[in-house]
């Protein structure tokens, strides 16, 4: 091994291996695959030392050793294929821009229609996918530049070339290599994302892929190019008639019809989420603009597809079902807009009820005892059901607390005799109710007369029936839940109060025949309640641990469960002791009235007592919600004198954060530097980088294609740091940024940059140009940063608008800051600015000559906005 590693380092073993490659000396495959990583070295780390004749010896290897591949009978082992692509990739990244702009040509001339050259030239596709365009991967901003460079160049010049090469692929080997045809549309589907879709999205090409779809090896991965096609960005009227056409020939097909080939239906409930969502996104559009007309068309178009959404929603497969519920969601959303519900919409809501309601039911294979994969999953995908449900009751509130009625009256009243996962499910619903129908403070049992009464006639039910024995660990853990959570309805009722109290107390509760039960039983008991109290909660716990029969180990766990329940509980208490500091400070409106009271010592000292609680492991969460918001009052309260205790909050609030921490930690940091300025400038420059680094490793976190919250926390979070970008530039303080190193500068000015450009977000997208514009007035003038200027923020204004997921008619005030960028560059710039416009950039995009004038004078009128949009 020590020798293979020598060899890679050494300056000239790589022309060993190369010559070996391409004349196939070795059989061995282990040998075989070290000589590409001594090469894929080579080219990786010393590329730019190598003369033009080395270079081009690179390129011959590659493409002898491709043409033994002919005519080899029998291909590589995969392992080699895959190495071998990589290294391809790769020189095909150092060199297609400058030595070999023949690449694609080069290698189909060559492998022609030969099964084993086409599958290395498939490999090659992904890999080049993989170093070019996957977005998942993180790259320094010069390879950004480099790979935009690329795509730019294909798509002019070999992209139709390709495509029409995948097409003869699909169509050859569709019958004879299976497994060549799957390669191809895992190629199509990695491509379609930024090529022109009206290369793929036409009658012949969709044709051969649907084709496909009745192709039992090939269907599975049709289905995945299907989805892609539909999820690229296009105009919402031509992406209705688009998914629409799709969907008829589906139909006609039979697969509507749901079989029961389980795979193939992951996929394919995956493809028909996909059509639903991008109807749904089509209608918002239309809507939006006013387009009455499509809309309504739209609108048909998803309403058609929900008798199919509903047999995939209760399939007994719940990867099948949860691939729908985006698709499910979204919809309901759409009804949510509505004031009145038509008679067919009603009947849809109530049928999405039923199935969530029978997709919360638990399996009987469910392990309780050893809760393993499987069981987190389904947790993971009740989370999603819950999301739906809480949506059912925004769109309508009557009909859910009618349906959970139904549900759980009719189960309750056989309990003795139906199933565990019936009676577990009824009483989950009723819990779920209580955040599904929100009250203040828990104030179920006040107010809204027919919830109130609904609620309250299945609270009584719950605790008088004697469910509360049933010989299951998930129904006694949901009894007690539910009763903790509708506490107050012992005020309403408090004669039920005694009954509860025993059942905590008995074999049902904290001497349960589970550990699990009796655990979370004594946590719950520490709560305060109106007919639970903390006090006698963990004492009674312990002396029925002390002296019960149990061995010592087993008393030991029991205490220490019984430890961890109540630091939980003391953190749950810590948090509402600041939480009621924060409500105590808002009698007052600034320092100086905190100062008349003679209060100004006593937030200090709650400063000081509640900072060490952010190192608390538990409920860390909340504790840090609690801490943010004080500081957000002590930051009125106290103003300057606050400042010595940020830096250590800011230390702890960074550690281990998720998303929604460092979302909410942003405004703080943004309040600060807003009101104190220049105070605060050695602290920002000190924390800026930590908090950016922070962001981005939580921006480049893997989530699951269908969670839809994370989406949404990594769409906030990223306005959050764009916002927070903008407070430091607007609020004067250039230098934390200008302070933080070449290198970091660039990382985030590209942030920004791709902000403005890739991201199909208008609030985000005009935050980021208001922030260019602020760089542009405050370093614009400067010679060494015209480059970034013509090379990256100039394209920034151009390109934005015409990204097919830039919306007009919901962007117009972004179209606005483009254009006041565009005015502030030649604020900076002056005639050169207009000069580069007219003579280099704007020809490059094959602007006519007559409209570069145009937009040249429009932006050199000082009462201009800037260029408007241009039909």
């Amino acid at each position: 091994m020590v020798y293979f590693e020598q060899l890679k380092e050494s300056q000239d073993a790589w022309e060993v291996c190369a010559e070996a490659l391409a004349k196939g000396i070795y059989s061995d495959d282990h040998v075989k695959f070290f000589c590409f990583q001594v090469l894929e070295h080579q080219i990786k780390y010393r590329h730019g030392g190598l003369s033009p004749a080395q270079q081009q010896l690179i390129r011959e290897t590659l493409m002898k050793w491709l043409q033994l591949q002919l005519m080899n009978s029998q291909p590589e082992k995969p392992f080699i294929r895959n190495k071998a692509a990589q290294v391809f990739a790769l020189t095909f990244v150092m060199e297609y821009l400058t030595h070999w702009p023949k690449f694609f040509y080069d290698l189909l001339s060559l492998v022609g229609l030969n099964p084993h050259g086409v599958d290395v030239y498939l490999r090659t596709l992904m890999a080049i996918d993989a170093e070019v365009v996957d977005r998942d991967i993180l790259h320094s901003p010069e390879e950004v530049r480099r790979n935009t460079l690329i795509k730019d160049s294909m798509r002019e010049q070999v992209i139709p070339s390709l495509v029409e090469s995948w097409y003869q692929i699909l169509g050859t080997y569709q019958q004879s290599h299976p497994e060549i045809t799957c390669q191809c549309l895992e190629v199509v589907g990695a491509y379609v994302s930024w090529i022109d879709l009206n290369l793929i999205a036409n009658d012949r090409f969709v044709n051969l892929l649907l084709s496909q779809m009745s192709v039992e090896d090939l269907r599975e991965e049709a289905c995945e190019c299907l989805f892609e096609i539909v999820n690229k960005g296009m105009d919402p009227t031509d992406k209705t008639k688009l998914v629409e056409s799709l969907c008829q020939v589906l139909q006609s097909a039979g697969f509507f019809n749901v079989e029961e080939d389980v795979d193939f239906l992951a996929k394919f409930s995956r493809l028909v989420n996909g059509m639903g969502q991008s109807l749904v996104l089509s209608w918002t559009k239309l809507a939006k603009g006013g387009e009455v007309k499509d809309a309504a068309e739209s609108l048909s178009a998803i309403e058609a597809k929900v008798p199919l959404l509903l047999q995939l929603l209760v399939h007994d497969d719940d990867d099948i079902s949860a691939n729908i519920v985006g698709f499910c969601y979204d919809y309901l959303n759409v009804l949510k807009q509505f004031p009145l519900l038509t008679d067919q919409q009603k009947t849809n809501v109530e049928a999405i009820m039923l199935a969530v309601m029978k997709k919360l039911t638990y399996d009987e294979e469910y392990n309780f005892d050893n809760e393993g994969e499987d069981e987190a999953m389904f947790v993971e995908y009740r989370k999603q059901l819950k999301m739906l449900l809480d949506r059912l009751a925004q769109v309508s509130p009557e009909l859910l607390l009618e349906a959970v009625g139904r549900v759980f009256n009719n189960t309750v009243q056989r309990w003795q005799t139906a199933s565990f996962m019936e009676v577990e499910v009824a009483i989950r619903l009723l819990y779920m109710l209580g955040e599904a129908l929100p009250a203040s403070h828990g104030a179920h049992f006040s107010g809204d007369t027919a919830k109130t009464s609904a609620l309250q006639d299945m609270m009584r039910t719950l605790v008088s029936s004697g469910l509360s024995g049933y010989q299951h660990t998930s129904v006694s853990l949901e009894f007690f839940e539910t009763v903790v959570r509708y506490d107050k309805f012992f005020l309403v009722e408090p004669q039920h109060i005694p009954n509860v109290l025993m059942a905590f107390l008995d074999h049902r509760g904290l001497r349960h025949s589970s550990p699990k039960v009796r655990s979370r039983v004594a946590y719950l008991f520490s709560l305060p309640s109106p007919c639970v109290t903390q006090e006698n909660g963990f004492p009674t716990a312990g002396v029925l641990i002390v002296h019960g029969e149990s061995p010592a180990e087993r008393k030991q766990a029991l205490m220490r469960s019984l430890e961890e329940e109540r630091q939980a509980a003391l953190a749950d208490c810590l948090s509402h002791a600041v939480g009621f500091a924060s409500r105590t400070s808002k009698a007052f409106s600034n320092k100086q009235t905190v100062k008349q009271c003679g209060c100004s010592e006593v937030y200090r000292d709650c400063l000081q007592t509640f900072l060490p609680a952010l190192s608390c492991p538990v409920q860390r969460g909340s504790l840090r919600s609690a801490v943010r918001s004080f500081l957000h009052r002590m930051i009125i309260c106290l103003e300057e004198e606050v400042l010595p205790f940020v830096p250590a909050a800011s230390e702890h609030m960074l550690k281990d954060c998720e998303a929604k921490d460092l979302q909410e930690f942003i405004p703080l940091i943004s309040q600060i530097t807003a009101k104190f300025k220049d105070q605060v400038s050695p602290f920002l420059q000190q924390v800026f980088m930590p908090l950016v680094l922070a962001i981005f490793e939580v921006l480049c976190r893997p989530a699951e294609d269908n969670d839809q919250a994370a989406a949404l926390e990594k769409q906030m979070l990223r306005r959050s740091y764009f916002t927070f970008i903008q407070t430091i530039t607007s609020s004067g303080m250039n230098q934390v940024l200008a302070n933080q190193g070449v290198e970091n500068i660039e990382r985030v000015l590209f942030t920004i940059i791709q902000g403005a450009v890739d991201f199909p977000d208008p609030i985000a997208q005009k935050t980021c140009f208001i922030v260019l514009s602020k760089l542009v007035e405050l370093w614009g003038e400067k010679n060494d940063t015209s480059h970034f200027i013509y090379k990256h923020i100039v394209p920034a204004c151009f390109l934005a608008p015409l990204k097919p997921s830039f919306d007009l008619t919901d962007a117009q005030t972004t179209l606005s800051e483009c254009a006041l960028t565009l005015k502030m560059i030649h604020l900076r710039r002056g005639p050169e600015f207009i000069q580069y416009l007219q003579q280099e950039y704007l020809p490059s995009l094959q602007v006519s000559p007559e409209i570069t004038q145009e937009v040249c004078q429009v932006l050199q009128q000082p009462d201009a906005k800037g260029p408007q949009k241009t039909t």
